[in-house]
C-alpha cells in the first residue's frame, strides 16, 4: 500500500488538480471580489483548502475501507459511478454559472467564511476517498498529492489574479470534471 509507481504519481497529481478546481474559483472569486484583501486570508485561503482537500479523501478512505470488501469486485463500476457523478456535478455547476454568474458579495470575507469554503469544496474529495478505498490506492500518496495540488493551484489564483478574469473559475471546474470523468472510466476499463 505504501509504495507506487510512476503512473500512481502521474494519475494522483491529475486527481489532485481536477479536485482542486472548485478551490482554485473559490481563490480566483475571492481575490476578484476583494481586490484589497490583507495577506492573512490570502495565505488562508490557499493553507485551508489544501488542509481540507487532504483530509476528506482520507477521511472517505478509512470510511470506505468498511465497505471496500462488499464492493471491492465492482470496484472499477463503482469509481466511475463516483467520479462521474462528482465530475458531472461540477461540469453542471460550472456551466451554470457561466450562464448566470454570480455578483460579488458587499461584505468582506472573513476566516470563518473561509473555512466554510475550505468544507464545501473538499466534500467531493471525501467521496473521492471512498472511490480510492474501493480501487486500493496508496491514500498516502494520492491524499499528499491532492493537498499540494490544491495549495499550488490556489496560490496560482492568488499571483494570477484579476488577469485570468471572472470567468476562468467556472472554465477550470469544467476541466476538473472532465479529469474525474476520465479517471473515472480508466478505473473501470483499467
Amino acid at each position: 500500500m505504501l509504495g507506487f509507481t510512476l503512473a500512481n504519481l502521474i494519475e494522483s497529481l491529475f486527481l489532485g488538480v481536477a479536485l482542486a478546481m472548485d478551490a482554485m474559483a473559490v481563490t480566483l472569486s475571492n481575490t476578484l471580489c476583494e481586490p484589497d484583501m490583507p495577506a492573512g486570508k490570502k495565505l488562508a485561503m490557499p493553507v485551508l483548502f489544501a488542509l481540507f482537500q487532504m483530509a476528506m479523501p482520507i477521511a472517505g478512505f478509512f470510511g470506505g475501507t468498511l465497505i471496500a470488501p462488499i464492493i471491492e469486485a465492482y470496484a472499477g463500476i463503482v469509481s466511475l459511478a463516483i467520479l462521474a457523478f462528482v465530475g458531472g456535478k461540477m461540469i453542471v455547476e460550472a456551466v451554470r454559472e457561466l450562464r448566470d454568474p454570480e455578483a460579488c458579495s458587499t461584505t468582506r470575507l472573513t476566516y470563518a467564511t473561509i473555512l466554510a469554503e475550505a468544507v464545501a469544496t473538499s466534500i467531493d474529495a471525501f467521496v473521492v476517498g471512498v472511490s480510492l478505498a474501493a480501487s486500493g490506492a496508496n491514500i498516502v500518496l494520492y491524499g499528499g498529492m491532492i493537498g499540494i495540488a490544491t495549495f499550488a493551484c490556489c496560490v496560482a489564483m492568488l499571483i494570477a489574479g484579476r488577469r485570468l478574469g471572472a470567468r476562468f473559475g467556472s472554465h477550470a471546474q469544467v476541466a476538473g470534471g472532465i479529469v474525474l470523468i476520465i479517471i473515472g472510466l480508466k478505473a473501470f476499463f483499467g
